[in-house]
């Protein structure tokens, strides 16, 4: 990955640069499952550490994001703080170039005794961890981690709570540090080797994009091998390590390259010239300020995800009961077709009451309705018209149960259709602000519509601010206003727009109410229906589509049933237009 040993250095060395060294831990909090940002309070302010064991994103470095914490703080978390809270921060350090940074804090415990702590963040792909220590006997032991690693997991290390606290296993390499260009000799060792992967297994702590940015350097050629080094080739690889050395040790900026498209690709500590004009280059200051651009949108992604993830198994729950249900139902609705049959034996028996008596298993009479002979069972219990009676009662029963089995099913399909609208809407919670509140006003949804059901720690916790509805500005000038869950699109339909305004939604697709606020223009432009319509099919289940149909008629033309779900409501004088969803519409016209 390329955050690695020596990118970890720079960033160790710019919060030693911060005055870090002395601060008190201010606030500890954990967005997510595998983050932890902490705020330490120096005498020039504060400063937020981040450090992350996702997998994907792992780090460690200082931030400005200000990410929306969980109403009730993971386990993890309060035990951080218990243990670190009012702490005074007395070291940071790397062991050499390796991918551990260790945080060393002097604290109190519970009978007020000094205590030395120590937090590890673990960079190490897929084996990532945060691992909270205490220093008992002059052995620092595990007080718990982020990830508990037991034997099931690992064979070699195990990371669980109150044992001995052991390095991961390590490689011995050479500390680009302490280069010298004497052990370049080594290389030689394997002259039809890459190059690049040659400088990877010599020294510890760097990227494969570093090293193929030395092979690029030395050979012009990123996938240079190690026999196409000569004398002069290299002296300048000699010389690159050496200037690289430097970039480290002066903490001399930093570089991240991304595509045409301005996603970032990869980044590393010093200038990257493999990619030549194919990459856009981009030089940042400091290397906190690198890794908090390159993993925040990703990272701010996966929180929500890890936040929505159990909210969407939620809803598949509910939806998948009430599509057995409605199966079942229907299953019944179609046993009720034999109510004919029955009350038609009933009317056959009470024609030939007088062939039958008491006793008799069966009747064999003439069909009347169908032609030709039937024969009917009886029950040898009961009398002739008793038997008859039977078939006119079962036949009432099937009469009933259909009647209220439509009905049934009508509704069940109307809850069916609720709940894809409230998935939709929890599927399409955004990583910016307010999708804290998002998720939480849907899962108030479901509990007031008796879905699910509130567990105590959530109705003891303080309930998010509410986010306001999307903003966005149409190519005209007009404001629009995109729900983002089924209880806001009431709120934005039935009481913020104006009877003047404009409603969109998609046509029988789950998705958001859309408002375009008139403003006291006596028309609204057809170019701002189109690019609204556009909204409502980005913001819908549709999205992935094209051709989408959108409704539209003005808000007073849109009513809301009595007794009707969150977000459906009914509307008359519409008209349909058909457009394709567009991302890129959905990011130029946003409002920031």
């Amino acid at each position: 990955m390329s955050l690695d040993g020596a990118f970890l250095h720079c960033i160790v060395s710019e919060m030693h640069s911060k005055n870090l060294i002395g601060a008190r831990v201010d606030k500890i909090h954990q967005p997510s499952r595998d983050e932890i940002i902490m705020t330490l309070r120096t005498f020039g302010g504060a400063e937020k550490v981040l450090m992350s064991a996702e997998s994907m994103s792992a780090r460690v470095c200082l931030t400005t994001q200000a990410p929306e914490n969980p109403r009730q703080p993971p386990m993890f978390c309060m035990l951080m703080r218990k243990t670190l809270g009012g702490g005074r921060l007395t070291g940071i350090s790397q062991d050499g170039l390796e991918r551990i940074v260790n945080f060393d804090f002097e604290c109190t415990n519970e009978i007020g005794d000094l205590c030395e702590c120590r937090v590890a963040a673990e960079i190490m792909g897929k084996y990532s961890n945060i691992i909270l220590m205490t220093k008992k006997d002059g052995v620092w032991r595990v007080v718990d981690s982020i990830k508990r690693v037991t034997d099931d997991v690992s064979s070699v290390r195990r990371v669980l709570p109150n044992i001995v606290y052991e390095l991961p296993p390590r490689e011995k390499r050479l500390n680009l540090l302490d280069f010298d260009p004497a052990q370049l000799s080594a290389l030689t060792e394997n002259p039809d080797g890459r190059l690049a992967k040659a400088l990877m297994g010599m020294f510890e702590g760097i990227s494969p994009i570093f090293a193929r940015e030395c092979a690029y350097s030395a050979a012009r050629d990123a996938d240079a091998l190690v026999s196409d080094l000569g004398t002069d080739r290299l002296e300048k690889l000699a010389f690159f390590l050496g200037r690289a050395k430097e970039h480290i040790e002066k903490l001399d900026g930093c570089t991240m390259v991304s595509d045409k498209s301005g996603k970032p690709k990869d980044f590393c500590f010093v200038p990257i010239e493999q990619y030549g004009a194919e990459m856009v280059e981009t030089r940042y200051d400091t290397p906190s300020r690198l890794v908090d651009r390159f993993f925040g949108d990703r990272a701010a992604a996966d929180r929500v995800k890890q936040r929505s993830g159990d909210l969407l198994k939620t809803i598949m729950t509910v939806y998948e009961r009430l599509s057995r249900k409605i199966e079942t139902q229907k299953q019944e609705l179609r046993d009720c077709a034999r109510k004919e049959q029955a009350r038609l034996m009933g009317d056959i028996l009470s024609a030939n009451l007088w062939r039958c008596e008491k006793g008799m298993s069966e009747l064999t009479a003439e069909d009347y309705v169908n032609g030709g002979e039937v024969t009917i069972k009886l029950d040898v219990r009961l009398t002739p018209a008793q038997n008859a009676q039977k078939f006119y009662s079962e036949y009432k029963k099937l009469d009933t149960a259909e009647k209220l089995l439509t009905k049934f099913i009508a509704q069940g399909e109307k809850e069916l259709a609720y709940i894809d609208s409230v998935f939709d809407a929890a599927s399409r919670v955004g990583s910016g602000a307010g999708s804290e509140s998002a998720i939480y006003e849907i899962k108030q949804e479901l509990i007031s519509s008796g879905y699910i059901r509130s567990a105590k720690t959530e109705r003891e916790a303080k309930a998010p601010k509410a986010a306001p509805p999307l903003k966005f500005r149409s190519s005209d000038g007009f404001e629009i206003l995109v729900g983002r869950n089924n209880i806001q699109n009431d709120k934005l339909t039935l009481k913020t727009a104006r009877p003047d305004d404009m409603w969109l939604h998609t046509q029988n697709i789950p998705g958001s109410h859309v408002i375009i606020r008139a403003e006291g223009a006596d028309t609204i432009p057809d170019s701002t229906i189109v690019e609204a319509a556009q909204l409502a099919a980005t913001c819908s289940k549709g999205r992935n589509g094209t051709k989408i149909p959108v409704d539209y008629t003005l808000a007073r033309f849109v009513k809301k049933p009595g007794g009707a779900k969150p977000g459906m409501v009914i509307f008359v004088n519409n008209k349909t237009i058909l457009v394709d969803p567009s991302e890129e519409l959905y990011e130029r016209l946003a409002v920031k």
